[in-house]
Formats: structure tokens, C-alpha cells, sequence
């Protein structure tokens, strides 16, 4: 079996639990290095657009909202997207939500609504279509010019808000909002820039932030194992001077379970049963304890990079090993977008809860005076 406390060797690097003993430092001595020329390279880029030298183009008569973080991968932006999609569709918005569709093989411009047939994750990306598939009211733009896609969106289809998914370190598009997704389970991990750590951009940058929304710990073991520094502790750290930035603190828990068929089954519905976990995610862990707080028998685990394109082989050694052990395979949304049609697992649907700052929130969205929430 795959123990849920066992990091993979980059979640030990960039998500040390305790400090670094001095033989590691030395042996992770040339990635400092590495980091501190994309350190620069990125300051300067940041200065630029700050002197105003590169400008942020505004699209009139479209609020931006934009969604990201300065860590790479597994923050939980797209839980973020999906909550902040359905909050601003039930509010009579008509949403767009643009994205790069990171991993995908063309780099042709796509547009989708969930109600129409949809690209193959291929050639949109899984998060996209996970997207779709959840906000079916929404519609995705998928391409690297993110300011063409702006204008698409309202110009072609009478859009008057868009959420920019992964858009902080994307400042070509001006925004009316930037929100700063981190979790807390990890804060901003070793504090180094990429490659050593995690950080795509130093911790000075989250000044820009106009609001930070802050991923709760779903589980007591989770909490029971955090690292270094919390993010409300780092973020206070880091923020001395704009104390203003509002937070919305939320927690993201399993809502139903969804089997190969479709249909929507209750949170324990496989409690005490022996599964199989299949996952291409940044960070595992957290999915691992999920199926754990779920009380599922866990037997082994398929555990490949995020973004990860299963191939045949590799599905048909998860069936085998799944069959063996008498479990069923399960996974998460994500992973599934990236599943064959005709293979079998069950996924977890995760949804968001806003545990504090819930005002904060709908006054960013312009959403003060529209009726409440799901």
C-alpha cells in the first residue's frame, strides 16, 4: 500500500515538515543557484510592467477576476474557479472563464459551452473540460492569448465577466481583481523560487493580490501535519504594509460519489470498502487523505505528474493490480476528464465551503446585492 504520509521527493524539497538538514542544502546548492537566475529574470519582467515599460491591456465593458497563486501546482485554483463560476452564474452573470488548458496538444483557440459536444482533454486539457463539465452554463476559452479570448468574450458572445484561471503571473490582461489562492496545509512551502522551492514568483508580489483566498486544512491529519510556517503566519510575515488585503478562508470537502455510470452516490458509499487510488496530481497526498477521511481501505495506489496522459498499458497494469487486491479503482475529477471511455472508476466530487470572509468575497465579485448562494 502507498501510505498517505509519504511525500513524493518534491513535496520533501519544497514542503519540508521540519528544517533542512545541512547535507541536503548542499546537495540542492546548484538548484539555489539555478533559482535565484529565474529570481532575477522574473523581478525584472515584474519591474517592467510596475514602471509601467509593459502595460496591461484593459478590456472595457469586461470585469476580469483573475484566479492563481505563487506556487506551482496544487493550491486548489480550480475548485476556486468552479465555486466562483457557479456563485457568479446563480447571480445572472454571463461568465466566460479563460484559460491556457495547460498539457494539451494543439495550441489552436478553442471554445466550448458544457451543453455542447466537448473536445477531447487532448486537445482542450482536463481542467477545461472539468470545468465544462461541472458549469455547463460557462463558457471556456482555451488558448494562450488570453487577451484575444477577453475581447471573444465580449465581443462574440455578450459576456460581462470572466474568471482568468492561473492569471497571476498573466499581466498582459489587465484585471479588476486578483485573488491569490494558498493553502494552508503547506503556506508557501520552503520560501525558495523554482527550481528549489515552489514559488513562480517571490513572496513580495503577493502585494498585487486584491484579496487572498486561503484553503483550509479538510482533514485532522491534515492538520495534524503542517509544515514550517502556516500561511496565515507567512502571509502576515511577508505583508507587513498591506494589512488591507481581505481573506476568505474555505475548506474544500468530498460531496458525493460519482461511479462509471454517472450517477451520484452519498459520501459514504464506500466506506469500508477496498479501492484502488489512481491519480496525476502535483500533490498526491491530499487525495490520499481524502480517500483515508472517507474511510475507504486503500489498498495500493497509481500515483504519476500532475497533468499526466495515461496510456493503455498504464491503465490496463491499474486494472489488473486493482482486480487482484479487490478493489475498485477511484480518482479524482480531474484524472477522470483523462480517462478512456469505457473504463471503470468512481470519482470524488469535491466542493467548496467558505468557512470566514464570505462578505469580502461577494464584494470582490460585485455580487453585494444578488441573492445568496447554493
Amino acid at each position: 500500500m502507498t501510505s498517505p504520509e509519504a511525500p513524493t521527493a518534491i513535496e520533501r524539497v519544497f514542503y519540508p515538515s521540519s528544517p533542512e538538514p545541512w547535507g541536503r542544502r548542499a546537495l540542492l546548492s546548484p538548484l539555489t543557484l539555478v533559482s535565484w537566475t529565474y529570481a532575477a529574470a522574473v523581478h525584472v519582467r515584474g519591474a517592467l510592467y510596475d514602471a509601467g515599460l509593459l502595460r496591461a491591456e484593459r478590456v472595457e465593458g469586461l470585469k476580469v477576476i483573475s484566479v492563481g497563486n505563487v506556487n506551482v501546482g496544487g493550491t486548489g485554483k480550480t475548485p476556486a474557479v468552479l465555486h466562483l463560476a457557479e456563485q457568479l452564474v446563480q447571480a445572472g452573470r454571463k461568465v466566460g472563464i479563460l484559460t491556457r488548458g495547460y498539457g494539451r496538444a494543439s495550441r489552436e483557440p478553442l471554445t466550448f459551452l458544457g451543453t455542447e459536444p466537448l473536445p477531447s482533454s487532448e486537445f482542450a486539457g482536463d481542467e477545461p473540460l472539468l470545468l465544462a463539465r461541472r458549469c455547463p452554463q460557462v463558457r471556456l476559452f482555451v488558448g494562450s492569448d488570453r487577451v484575444s479570448s477577453a475581447y471573444r468574450a465580449r465581443d462574440e458572445f455578450g459576456l460581462d465577466t470572466v474568471l482568468l484561471d492561473d492569471g497571476f503571473q498573466h499581466r498582459r490582461l489587465a484585471r479588476d481583481e486578483d485573488f491569490v489562492v494558498v493553502d494552508e496545509s503547506v503556506g508557501l512551502g520552503n520560501g525558495h523560487m523554482l527550481p528549489r522551492g515552489p514559488l513562480r514568483e517571490p513572496p513580495a508580489s503577493l502585494r498585487r493580490a486584491t484579496l487572498f483566498w486561503l484553503r483550509a486544512p479538510a482533514t485532522a491529519a491534515e492538520s495534524a501535519v503542517l509544515p514550517l510556517t502556516k500561511a496565515e503566519d507567512t502571509l502576515g510575515g511577508w505583508l507587513p504594509s498591506s494589512p488591507g488585503i481581505p481573506r476568505v478562508r474555505t475548506r474544500y470537502r468530498p460531496t458525493a460519489w460519482v461511479d462509471p455510470e454517472g450517477n451520484l452516490h452519498p459520501v459514504s458509499a464506500l466506506t469500508g470498502q477496498p479501492v484502488f487510488a489512481l491519480a496525476g496530481l502535483a500533490r498526491p497526498g491530499g487525495f490520499l487523505k481524502t480517500l483515508q477521511a472517507l474511510g475507504t481501505d486503500v489498498r495500493n495506489a497509481a500515483l504519476f505528474p500532475d497533468h499526466h496522459r495515461f496510456t493503455a498499458d498504464e491503465l490496463r497494469d491499474v486494472q489488473a493490480r486493482a482486480a487482484r487486491q479487490g478493489g475498485r479503482v477511484v480518482t479524482t475529477e480531474k484524472d477522470a476528464v483523462r480517462l478512456p471511455p469505457g473504463f471503470e472508476a468512481w470519482v470524488v466530487r469535491l466542493g467548496v465551503e467558505v468557512l470566514e470572509g464570505e462578505s469580502h468575497l461577494r464584494r470582490a465579485l460585485g455580487l453585494e446585492d444578488a441573492p445568496r448562494g447554493l
